[in-house]
């Protein structure tokens, strides 16, 4: 009997769970994809990476809500059992309640691992193909990207002005500034003009138009009666190179060790400058992707302390707004204790916080029902 309750009980918290942060996971989804319209609207790219890139932001959003779903999840399917009078006839039946305590710790575990597989493997993935998405789209976005009487600077060193397009492609009174060094550029003007896609590549094919190439110590200018203009060799400014967020986990925990303890080993090539300079954000990664799942089982711990009173009790309602922002200051405290972090020592603190936390109020679980037997 004993084990069928425990079956029901993880079987509620599952299904809930998994229901709550995936509405609220689709509901931020929705709302975030509002901010990557800049990248059909602005930097030309395709309906296609559009859709990419919001859903492989899909992992990162799911990621940030579980602590607070599994918060919620934990109070509710409490709650409901007590308004239910079902944890009446569990405590009746010879269910104590600290092994009712004991088996959501336990599953909290599953959800810590869940965690800490998103946050070190699928959402730097996720987000790196999301990287990826909008670098294999440049050889499309070039014809999204010019729009009539609008200079458009979403390219890296390169602006482009179009003072009319028609629906077939071709194009007006075209301008193009090169922007090679600080030291160079080169300026086309061109009467007519249209887009080419050849072996992959876009060109953009000039005609009676003017060249002009400035750099610090003469300008050199000349005519053409036609021309082609190579487009393959330019980014958008998104695509250069990856943030921190978006590495290999390991490729961060190697930095880590080489900067503490002195390890004189040169990376290979990579994008993470691992200097002293940039350890504040690299510690502070490591931290969100590996130590912050712990906090997971300290949360289930504080919600489950709801059954300590039952709802005929004074205490009851002010006890579980008491839980409520006792739980919201360790999710605040999870998401900023970060940022704290400066040396060996105070990683070192920020890393056991969670461990100690849990010890102490699972101490203080076992005095009070010593107390009561």
């Amino acid at each position: 009997m004993k084990k069928i309750i425990f079956n029901k009980l993880i079987i509620d918290v599952t299904k809930f769970f998994f229901l709550s942060s995936l509405s609220l996971s689709l509901i931020i989804l929705v709302v975030q994809a509002v901010n990557f319209l800049d990248y059909v609207s602005e930097d030309g790219h395709g309906i296609y990476t559009y859709f990419g890139i919001t859903f492989l932001n899909f992992p990162k959003i799911f990621s940030r809500v579980m602590p607070f779903c599994i918060f919620i999840t934990v109070f509710y399917i409490i709650n409901k059992y007590e308004l239910k009078n079902e944890l009446l006839i569990f405590w009746n039946i010879g269910i104590k309640k600290i092994k009712f305590i004991n088996t959501l710790v336990f599953f909290s575990f599953a959800f810590l691992s869940l965690q800490l597989i998103l946050n070190t493997i699928i959402v730097p993935k996720s987000l790196d193909q999301a990287r990826e998405f909008v670098r294999k789209s440049n050889i499309e976005f070039f014809p999204n990207l010019i729009k009539e009487k609008k200079f458009i600077d979403a390219v890296e060193s390169l602006t482009i002005f179009v003072e009319k397009k028609n629906r077939n492609g071709e194009l007006k009174n075209i301008y193009l500034k090169d922007s090679i060094n600080e030291n160079q550029s080169q300026i086309i003007y061109a009467k007519k003009g249209k887009l080419v896609f050849n072996d992959q590549k876009n060109h953009l094919e000039l005609f009676d138009g003017n060249f002009i190439d400035i750099d610090k110590k003469k300008i050199t200018t000349f005519s053409f009666k036609k021309t082609e203009f190579d487009l393959a060799k330019y980014k958008t400014k998104t695509t250069i190179f990856p943030k921190i967020q978006e590495l290999p986990t390991r490729l961060i925990f190697f930095c880590l060790y080489k900067l503490n303890f002195n390890y004189q080993y040169k990376l290979q090539k990579s994008f993470l400058d691992c200097n002293e300079e940039n350890y504040g954000n690299i510690i502070e990664e490591a931290f969100k992707r590996a130590i912050k799942p712990l906090f997971i089982p300290v949360i289930v711990l504080i919600s489950s302390l709801v059954i300590l009173y039952n709802k005929d009790n004074f205490f009851y309602s002010k006890f579980q707004y008491f839980l409520f922002f006792l739980v919201l200051i360790i999710i605040i405290m999870s998401e900023i204790s970060s940022r704290y972090i400066s040396d060996l020592y105070s990683t070192i603190f920020f890393s056991f916080l969670p461990i100690i936390l849990f010890l102490l109020i699972y101490l203080f679980l076992i005095v009070k029902f010593r107390k009561k037997i």
